[in-house]
């Protein structure tokens, strides 16, 4: 009997040890993996769910949590590079009941890529409307929020398409004419002059220059594990020569590295915008700039913050998002009624 159940103690233990060392040896190696793993059980955790949408051939991959409600839905765009969940920590602060749809931009992730498609922020302006039209996100206006590119792009799309949105939040946009200059344009200058031979910060291709990104765009200092480092490296290495060729080349030309800036006149959606204080990739003068422009929407600085304002000051962000979405959504009730 003693033995029988040493032998089912031996079994037992063995059977746990499979999946322990299957997961070690996963990190060790593949620590890409131990990435995608952390991303899938955040999305979990929240209740997003990964969907499709098919448009003619084109294919747009989003993430989703809610229906529809009292309060408008809320459609979030991601800055250059990145991917759907990057939201995932504001996400984590905003109310579940909230209807929230994060896509990943065209030719990111898991939204199709295609050599010949226009990745000008024009381009992606287009693609975003075929996605919402398709999704029929625009029932009811909704409320856009745009990070970085995704901003310039946000911003954008509420100068075209005024009667899809309700309200907006502008996180650190990009296309702007921002007065002061930061450390990554003095980058864009040496890569310039070095006709684009010089590695793009943005593009990180080694544990070193993940490093580096996170410096640059991150005043908060995150302790990151090197295996994490090398994980993320190894996650955007197949997409880098897209993102290089493709999409950086296109967002630094002249119709769509200011198309924010000449589009401010046009949107007439309540505007809000939060901005790092610390941000070295575009530099928080740019809100002085829509200010002038639109004196009616509301600036939130943040201390001690960079560009990564969703990274580094995730609740904050949500609860000024909510607040402001709230905030409007009264004004215009209150309007009705008188």
């Amino acid at each position: 009997a003693d033995l029988e159940v040493l032998n089912l103690l031996v079994i037992a233990g063995a059977t746990l040890a499979v999946p322990i060392l299957a997961f070690v040896a996963s990190v060790l190696l593949w620590p890409s993996v131990l990435v995608k793993v952390y991303y899938w059980y955040w999305r979990r955790t929240l209740g997003l769910q990964v969907r499709f949408a098919d448009c003619g051939g084109y294919r747009f991959c989003y993430a989703s949590r809610g229906k529809p409600g009292t309060r408008p839905s809320i459609l979030m765009l991601h800055g250059f590079s990145a991917h759907k969940d990057t939201w995932l920590t504001v996400v984590k602060y905003l109310p579940k009941h909230l209807h929230i749809v994060c896509v990943d931009m065209p030719g990111h992730e898991g939204t199709t890529r295609t050599n010949t498609e226009d990745y000008s922020i024009h381009g992606q302006v287009r693609r975003i409307r075929q996605f919402v039209e398709n999704v029929h996100l625009n029932r009811k206006p909704f409320h856009l929020v745009g990070t970085s590119m995704g901003g310039n792009v946000a911003g954008v799309y509420a100068a075209c398409y005024p009667a899809d949105v309700c309200s907006m939040t502008l996180i650190c946009p990009d296309g702007i004419r921002h007065p002061q200059e930061t450390k990554f344009d003095n980058h864009l200058q040496d890569l310039k002059q070095s006709d684009y031979t010089l590695n793009i910060p943005l593009i990180p291709t080694t544990v070193e220059e993940m490093e580096d990104m996170f410096r640059l765009c991150s005043h908060v200092r995150f302790k990151i594990p090197q295996q994490i480092l090398q994980g993320l490296v190894d996650v955007r290495q197949p997409h880098n020569t897209f993102y290089q060729e493709a999409v950086f080349m296109e967002i630094i030309e002249e119709k769509s590295r200011y198309a924010l800036q000449e589009h401010l006149h046009l949107i007439s959606a309540p505007l809000q915008v939060i901005w790092g204080k610390q941000d070295q990739v575009v530099d928080i003068s740019g809100a002085t700039v829509i200010k002038e422009v639109l004196p009616q929407c509301k600036v939130d600085v943040l201390e001690n913050c960079g560009h990564s304002v969703v990274m580094e000051r995730p609740r904050r962000t949500a609860r000024l998002i909510l607040e402001f979405i709230i905030l409007q959504q009264d004004a215009r009730s209150g309007t009705k009624k008188s």
